[in-house]
C-alpha cells in the first residue's frame, strides 16, 4: 500500500506500508526514543515481531524504515492472562461489543520524529484496511504515562464503568474504526449515482460499456424490481461501489457442476429430500480370482463431511444437511445446460479421480467435464477411513487385471451417490459488482442490505472466471469445489446469512457440549477418535501418558459450529531437526511449551472464512504460538496416523519442507552422537504449520486450472514447487497419470529396487511432500488435446479442461517390433531389412512385459509369483540399460534361478555402455557369471514364435553379426529403448503441436501454443538453438521441474514481476542446469551401484579422459574388498563425478553432497591421497570430521563465505574477489608472489576472522545435528 506522507517540517515522502520482517529489527531499534521505553517498556524487537499477530512497517522509496507498530490479540498488561482479557476489560470498561474477532491491541509503536503524526495515522489505517473485521484497537499504557501526541490524536482514553475500581497500574485508550476507515453506508442505487459509478467501471473494465452502451448502468438501475436490486456504497455522499443482485439462480446447473451437499444444494429443506443412500440388499460378493487385495463391492456411504446450516434467520435454530443422491432442483434462469450424463445408481464409473486432501471436507474435485457417449464419469467415492492413512485392517494390495494393468484397492471406481433436494431455491446471486480500489476491503458492507432484500434466501452466490484473481469480497465467501463432470468454466463462491452475524465465539469445551459436537462430526471420517479425545479432555485434561490435551469449540448464535483438539508437541526437537520450520519462525523465541500438535479441526463450511480466527483463538487461549499437523502416507499403519482426522483447515496452513538428514556413523560417534530425539527413526510424514504471525496473513488464491500430464520427476518437482509456495494457494492443480502419484504403494524392497533410480525423489521424500494433499489426480492417460476448447481428453472419454497445460510424460520403454529376419537362412544384423527401433503395434503377447514404474513392478512381481516361479522356462531380458541389470537382480531376488535368466544385449552402435566404466562392467559381468545368468551380446530381436502370432511367446530368435540365437521363452522383458508413449505422441501430433522426434519447446518451455508448456525427456529444443544433442534428458529432472515452475510463477505470484508473454531471445541460448545427474540401483550379485556426474553428453569415458582439461581421477578399493570408489576431480580440483560399487549399503544421501565441492573442503583429500593416507574412500567419508559437509545447511554456509569475499568492506575498498580478478586479467595464472599477496590481504582485511566467526555460528546454531564438533569454551 503506497501513500504520500508529510513531515512536520514540510518535506514529503512516498511511503509503502508492508508487513514487518525480522530483518527490519536493526532499523526499528534506531527509531526508539526515551518516550518509547516509558510507554511500552524495554522490549526485544525480534521477539515482538515474532509473536505479534500483525506487525506493520512504513518505509520510503530508499527502503528506509520510517515507522513500525506491532499488534497482538491480547493487552500488554502482565496482570492479565492473555486468554481472559475480555473479562478483565469488560469489568473495567463498557466494552461489551469488543470481542476477540473485532479487537487488536497495540503493543509497540516507533517512528521517525518528523513523520510521527502521519506515520501513526497511516499504520492504523493500514490495519483497519488489512483486517476488515477489526473495529477497535486498544492501547494499554502504564499509569502516569500519556501517549505521544502522534498516538493521542488517534487514541482516546476509555471511561471507567460506574463502580469499577480505579487502577494505577495502567490506562486504556481506544481507536475506533470510524475515525479513519468507517464502515461504508449502503443503500439502493438511484439513477443519479450513474455519474459517480461510471468512472469506477471504466477504470477497471471497458467491456460492459462497449457491449451495452454508455448508459447500461442507468438502465440496470432503472430496471429494479422485487427480484432484481441494485445497491451502492457511498463515502461522504459519493457512490464508491455498485452491486447488482438477483433472485434467479439455476441451482440445478450449479448442483450438477459443484459439490453443494454441505450447503443443502442451495435449496430449502423439504420432506421429499433424499439425503442418505438407500440400503442395498444383501448380495453374495463374487470372488475375484487371482486378485489379492481386491474388493468386489462396498456399501455406498454418506458424502457430507460436516454439518451444514440450511436456515439462518435470526432466532431460528440452525438445521443440518445430510448427503443424498441424484440432484433434483428447480431451474429459474436460462443458462447453457449441462450435457446429459447418466448418473444412475447402476452406472459404472469410467474414471477414477483422487481428490486432494485439502478439499476433502468439501466433497469434490475440479477436474473433468463432458463425456463423449461413454457413460458417466465419477469422482472417487469417499469411503470412510479410520485416519489420514489407510486402516490397519485394509492394507494396500495391488493386483494385475486380465489386461495387465495395475489396480489398487483404494483407487477402485465406485458409483457416486447423489442427494436429491426437492425444496425451492434458497439463494440469490450477485450479477454485477464493482468498487473503488481504495474501499475494496469494505466490500462486505454490501451484504447485510443484500440479505435484507431477500429475507427468504439464506445463501448469496457469485461465479467468477478461473483466471480472475480473487478479490477481497471473495475472501469472506466459501469456494465450492467443482465436481466432475463440470460444464462451467467458472468458480462458485457461496456466503451464508449466518456469516454476517459477527458473533463467532471460541471457548474451551465442557461436558455439556458432547451432544452438539457429536452432531457436528457425525459424518466426519474418524469421528470416534474425535469424540474419544473430547471425552479424555473432559475426564483428565491429559492423556494416560501425561501429555496435556486442549479442546475448543466455536459458537455462533449459541450453537457449536467448530471444534479443535490439540496436544502439546512432545517431538519438537525431531520436528526442528527434520523440517524447515525455521523458514517460518525464529525457533529460539518460542518456548518448548508454546508448540502444539493439532489432531482434529472441523468447522461448518458456511463459517469457513472464520477458520483462521478459530486457529488464532486456539493459539491465544491455549497460550501457544505454533501449531503442527502431520499428513501420513496412504499406506501408513502406525498408531500416530490412526489418531488424526482430516482437518478442514489445511488450506490455511503452510506446508513445511523436509530437511535432508545426515547418515551418521554411530559406531564411530559413541557419546558424541546427536540426541535420540533428533536421530530416532519415525514414519515419515508431511508437516503443515501455522503460527501467530500467519493467522492474519492471507494467501493469494490462484484458481487457474493447471493440468500436468504425466507423473514424471519433472512433474513432481513442478507440483512441489507450486504447492510449497507459502503465500500462494493453487486450487486447481490436476495431474493426469494412469497410475496416480508415485510413492502411494506400501514398502516392498523387491518392487522398490526393480528399476534403477535417478534419486530425484526417494520414498521418504514423497511421503514428506504429500502431493495428494494439494493435487487432484486423474487416473487415466491422455489421448487427445483440444487446443481451441482447452481441454485434454483422457481414456474413458472424459475431458479435463485447462487454462495452462504442462506435458511432462517423459519417455517409456516400448515393446520392440521384431525385425522379421529369418534365422533359418542364417541372416545377420547387416542383412536385416526392417529397423530394429520400430515400436510393436499389434496385440502384445501376455507374457511380454514392460516395467516403467513402481506400479508396473508390483504387477510384474505378482505375475511372476503366480505364473512363472512354479513353471519351467526362461526369462529373457532384452536390453542393455541399467534397468535391465536391476531387473535381473530382482528376478534373482524373487526366486528365479540364474540359469533360467538370459540377458540379451543389442549392439552398442558406438554408444558407451550404461556404466561407461570398464571396471564396473567387469565386476558386474563376473557377478552375472557367478549367478549362472547367461549373457548374449550384440543381438537384435528377429522373431517371436518363428513369426507365428500367438497369445503368448514361447520362443524368441535373435540375429547378430555372426550366428543367430534362438531361446525358449516363458517371459520376455523389453528394455531395448525408451521413446515417447504412442498415445501421448498421437495426442500431441493431432493437436498440431510441433513434434520433431520429440515435442519441440523453446528455452522457456513454451510449445507453439503459449498456453501449453512441456519439459523433461519428452521434449527437445528448437533447431534455432543449434543444440540438437542437448535435451532435458541430459539434466537433473528435479532441477528442470523447479525451473519450469519458476517460469509459471511469474504469471501468478504478485511478488514477482509479471511476464505474461515469453521474453524475446536475443542470443538463442539454451538454459544451463547445474545439479548432478544421478544413477543408482542394485545390480546382480547384490552390488549397490551409484554414479553421479555433471550434466553432459553421453560420451565414452576414455574419450573424456583424453581431454587436456579433464582433471584427474582417484580410485580406491575393489568390489571384492571394501568396494570400488572412483572420484573425478575437474581441473579446478572440485568433485565432478563419483562412481561407487559395493556389496555394502552406500551412504548415498551423504555422498551426493560432495558434488561440486572443492577437495580442500574435504580435509585436503588430494594431498592425503597422494601421501597414501587414504586407502578406502568409504571409510574416509564416514570419519566424523566430514559430518558438517553433509549437513543440509552447509551450502548456505558456503554462500555466506562467498558473499564475504564478494562484498566490499567499504565503498572505497575493493573486495577480495575484485583483487583476484585484477591479477587474473594481468596474468591468466597466479604465481607464488600473487598468492602470498592475496593471503596477506585476506588476513589483514579481517576476512579470515569473519570466516571463522561464520563457521562457529554455523556449528553452534546447528549443534543439535553436529554435537561432535567442539565449541569455544569446551576445550
Amino acid at each position: 500500500m503506497t501513500a504520500v506522507l508529510m513531515s512536520a517540517n514540510g518535506p514529503t515522502e512516498v511511503i509503502n506500508a508492508r508487513r514487518t520482517e525480522s530483518l527490519d529489527a536493526a532499523n526499528i531499534i534506531k527509531l526508539v526514543s526515551p518516550s518509547t521505553e516509558q510507554l511500552f517498556g524495554r522490549v526485544n524487537i525480534v521477539h515482538l515481531i515474532e509473536k505479534s499477530v500483525l506487525a506493520v512497517t512504513l518505509n520510503n522509496e530508499r527502503e528506509e524504515v520510517l515507522a513500525h507498530a506491532a499488534f497482538f490479540d491480547y493487552p500488554n498488561f502482565s496482570d492479565v492472562d492473555q486468554s481472559k482479557w475480555q473479562e478483565w476489560l469488560n469489568a473495567q470498561y463498557d466494552t461489551e461489543t469488543c470481542t476477540p474477532l473485532n479487537t487488536l491491541f497495540m503493543h509497540y509503536f516507533v517512528s521517525k520524529g518528523d513523520f510521527s503524526h502521519g506515520s501513526a495515522r497511516e499504520i492504523i489505517r493500514t490495519v483497519f484496511n488489512a483486517v476488515p473485521d477489526i473495529h477497535f484497537i486498544f492501547l494499554v499504557v502504564p499509569g502516569g504515562v500519556y501517549p505521544d501526541l502522534a498516538l493521542a490524536e488517534l487514541f482516546v482514553p476509555m471511561d471507567k464503568k460506574a463502580g469499577a475500581k480505579p487502577s494505577e497500574k495502567c490506562v486504556v485508550f481506544v481507536c475506533h474504526r470510524h475515525t479513519l476507515c468507517p464502515v461504508l453506508y449502503t443503500r439502493k442505487a438511484r439513477v443519479e449515482d450513474h455519474d459517480d459509478l461510471t468512472p469506477i467501471f471504466n477504470r477497471q473494465s471497458d467491456m460492459l460499456r462497449k457491449s451495452y452502451g454508455d448508459y447500461f448502468l442507468a438502465e440496470l438501475i432503472e430496471a429494479q424490481d422485487e427480484n432484481h436490486h441494485a445497491l451502492i456504497v457511498e463515502m461522504e455522499g459519493t457512490a464508491v461501489g455498485f452491486m447488482s443482485v438477483a433472485s434467479e439462480v439455476n441451482v440445478e446447473l450449479l448442483n450438477s457442476c459443484f459439490e453443494l451437499v454441505p450447503f443443502h444444494g442451495l435449496c430449502k429443506p423439504h420432506p421429499e429430500d433424499v439425503l442418505r443412500p438407500p440400503t442395498p440388499p444383501a448380495e453374495e460378493v463374487p470372488v475375484v480370482e487371482n486378485a489379492p487385495g481386491s474388493r468386489a463391492g462396498s456399501e455406498a456411504e454418506s458424502h457430507s463431511r460436516t454439518s451444514s446450516l440450511a436456515s439462518i434467520k435470526k432466532g431460528e435454530e440452525f438445521t443440518t444437511a445430510r448427503p443424498s443422491s441424484g440432484v433434483k432442483t428447480i431451474s429459474q434462469q436460462a443458462t447453457p445446460q449441462a450435457k446429459s450424463v447418466s448418473r444412475g445408481s447402476g452406472a459404472t464409473a469410467d474414471l477414477t479421480v483422487q481428490r486432494k486432501l485439502s478439499d476433502a471436507h468439501m466433497e469434490g474435485t475440479p477436474v473433468a467435464s463432458d463425456v463423449d457417449d461413454v457413460g458417466s464419469v465419477h469422482s472417487e467415492a469417499s469411503s470412510k477411513r479410520s485416519s489420514l492413512a489407510r486402516s490397519v485392517t485394509e492394507p494396500t494390495k495391488p493386483f494385475a487385471s486380465k489386461e495387465g494393468s495395475i489396480i489398487l484397492d483404494n483407487m477402485e471406481p465406485a458409483v457416486k451417490f447423489e442427494p436429491v433436494f426437492a425444496g425451492e431455491s434458497n439463494a440469490f446471486c450477485i450479477q454485477l459488482f464493482c468498487i473503488d480500489e481504495r474501499y475494496e476491503m469494505r466490500s462486505m458492507d454490501f451484504l447485510p442490505l443484500a440479505f435484507s432484500l431477500f429475507p427468504d434466501k439464506d445463501f448469496c452466490v457469485v461465479t467468477v472466471p478461473h483466471l480472475v484473481p480473487e478479490f477481497p469480497l471473495l475472501q469472506s465467501f466459501v469456494r465450492v469445489t467443482p465436481k466432475c463432470p463440470s460444464t462451467l468454466p467458472q468458480e462458485l463462491y457461496v456466503f451464508n446469512r449466518a456469516g454476517i452475524l459477527q458473533s463467532f465465539n471460541v471457548r474451551p469445551v465442557c461436558p455439556e457440549d458432547r451432544d452438539d459436537v457429536a452432531k457436528l462430526v457425525d459424518t466426519i471420517d474418524n469421528k470416534e477418535s474425535i469424540l474419544a479425545d473430547f471425552d479424555q479432555f473432559n475426564r483428565a485434561r491429559r492423556d494416560d501418558d501425561g501429555t496435556p490435551i486442549q479442546a475448543f469449540v466455536g459458537e455462533c448464535g449459541g450453537q457449536i459450529v467448530s471444534v479443535a483438539i490439540t496436544r502439546s508437541e512432545e517431538d519438537i526437537e525431531y520436528i526442528r531437526s527434520h523440517y524447515n520450520i525455521e523458514d517460518f519462525i525464529y525457533y529460539n523465541h518460542h518456548r518448548r511449551d508454546e508448540h502444539a500438535h493439532l489432531y482434529h479441526f472441523t468447522i461448518n463450511p458456511i463459517f469457513q472464512h472464520y477458520t483462521k480466527h478459530m486457529l488464532k483463538e486456539v493459539l491465544r487461549q491455549s497460550h501457544r504460538s505454533c501449531l503442527y499437523y502431520p499428513v501420513f502416507p496412504p499406506y501408513s499403519t502406525t498408531k500416530d496416523s490412526a489418531c488424526h482426522s482430516i482437518v478442514t483447515c489445511l488450506n490455511h496452513m503452510v506446508p513445511v519442507r523436509a530437511r535432508r538428514q545426515i547418515i551418521y556413523p554411530l559406531d564411530r560417534l559413541g557419546g558424541n552422537a546427536s540426541s535420540k530425539r533428533v536421530i530416532k527413526e519415525k514414519e515419515k510424514f508431511a508437516l503443515n504449520h501455522i503460527n501467530r504471525k500467519l493467522t492474519l496473513e492471507p494467501k493469494v488464491t490462484i484458481n487457474s486450472r493447471i493440468v500436468i500430464v504425466g507423473a514424471s520427476d519433472v512433474s513432481l518437482s513442478f507440483l512441489e514447487t507450486l504447492a510449497f509456495c507459502p503465500h500462494l494457494r493453487f486450487n486447481n492443480l490436476v495431474l493426469i497419470s494412469p497410475h496416480g502419484l508415485p510413492g502411494d504403494l506400501a514398502t516392498d524392497d523387491i518392487v522398490s529396487n526393480f528399476l534403477s533410480t535417478p534419486r530425484n525423489y526417494t520414498r521418504d521424500e514423497l511421503a514428506q511432500i504429500s502431493l495428494r494433499t494439494w493435487v487432484n489426480v486423474v487416473n487415466a492417460k491422455m489421448i487427445a488435446i483440444d487446443r481451441a476448447s482447452k481441454y485434454v481428453k483422457v481414456t474413458g472419454g472424459a475431458k479435463v479442461p485447462y487454462d495452462h497445460l504442462v506435458i511432462a510424460t517423459g519417455q517409456q520403454y516400448q515393446v520392440t517390433m521384431p525385425t522379421g529376419a529369418d534365422i533359418t537362412k542364417l541372416a545377420t544384423n547387416t542383412e536385416i531389412q526392417n529397423s530394429p527401433n520400430r515400436r510393436f503395434s499389434g496385440r502384445v503377447p501376455r507374457n511380454v512385459l514392460l516395467v516403467n514404474d513402481e506400479h508396473d513392478a508390483m504387477t510384474t512381481v505378482n505375475w511372476l509369483q503366480k505364473n512363472f516361479l512354479t513353471t519351467e522356462g526362461n526369462a529373457i531380458v532384452y536390453g542393455s540399460s541399467l534397468d535391465a541389470y536391476t531387473t535381473v537382480q530382482s528376478l534373482l531376488k524373487v526366486g528365479v534361478a540364474g540359469s533360467r535368466i538370459h540377458l540379451v544385449h543389442p549392439p552398442p552402435n558406438y554408444n558407451p555402455s550404461c556404466f561407461n566404466n570398464s571396471a564396473i562392467e567387469t565386476a558386474v559381468n563376473a557377478a552375472l557369471a557367478d549367478e549362472d545368468v547367461q549373457v548374449h551380446d550384440g543381438y537384435y530381436l528377429a522373431q517371436w514364435n518363428d513369426g507365428k502370432s500367438a497369445e503368448e511367446v514361447y520362443c524368441v530368435s535373435f540375429t547378430s553379426d555372426t550366428k543367430p540365437l534362438k531361446l525358449e521363452c516363458s517371459v520376455f522383458f523389453c528394455f531395448y529403448r525408451k521413446a515417447v508413449d504412442y498415445e501421448a505422441f498421437k495426442a500431441i501430433n493431432d493437436s498440431c503441436l510441433v513434434f520433431d522426434g520429440r515435442l519441440v519447446i523453446d528455452a522457456n518451455f513454451h510449445t507453439n501454443d503459449l498456453s501449453i508448456r512441456a519439459a523433461g525427456p519428452v521434449t527437445k529444443f528448437q533447431r534455432k538453438y543449434h543444440a540438437d544433442q542437448w535435451t532435458h534428458s541430459n539434466f537433473n529432472s528435479r532441477e528442470v521441474g523447479q525451473m519450469l515452475a519458476s517460469t509459471m510463477l511469474r504469471l501468478f505470484d504478485p511478488t514477482i514481476e509479471n511476464d505474461p508473454a515469453p521474453p524475446e531471445e536475443t542470443m538463442n541460448l539454451i538454459p544451463m542446469y547445474h545439479n548432478s545427474k544421478v544413477q543408482a540401483g542394485i545390480l546382480p550379485g547384490g552390488l549397490n551401484y551409484l554414479n553421479f556426474t555433471k550434466p553432459n553428453l553421453n560420451e565414452p569415458l576414455e574419450k573424456l579422459m583424453a581431454q587436456q582439461d579433464y582433471g584427474r581421477e582417484l580410485i580406491t578399493g575393489t568390489v571384492d574388498g571394501p568396494g570400488y570408489f572412483r572420484i573425478h576431480l575437474n581441473k579446478y580440483n572440485s568433485i565432478e563425478t563419483i562412481t561407487c560399487l559395493s556389496k555394502k549399503v552406500i551412504d548415498t544421501s551423504n555422498l551426493l553432497c560432495l558434488y561440486n565441492i572443492h577437495e580442500r573442503f574435504l580435509n585436503n583429500m588430494v594431498s592425503r591421497f597422494d601421501e597414501g593416507l587414504i586407502s578406502d574412500f568409504y571409510s574416509f567419508f564416514r570419519e566424523t570430521w566430514s559430518l558438517a559437509i553433509f549437513h543440509d545447511r552447509f551450502p548456505d554456509f558456503r554462500q555466506e563465505v562467498r558473499e564475504l569475499l564478494v562484498q566490499r568492506p567499504s565503498h572505497d575498498v575493493i573486495a577480495l574477489e575484485e583483487k583476484v580478478r585484477q591479477l587474473i586479467d594481468q596474468d591468466l595464472e597466479l604465481d607464488k608472489q600473487d598468492r602470498k599477496y592475496l593471503t596477506n590481504e585476506f588476513d589483514e582485511a579481517g576476512n579470515k576472522r569473519a570466516v571463522e566467526t561464520r563457521l562457529l555460528s554455523f556449528l553452534s546454531y546447528n549443534y543439535y545435528h553436529l554435537p561432535v564438533y567442539a565449541k569455544p569454551g569446551m576445550v
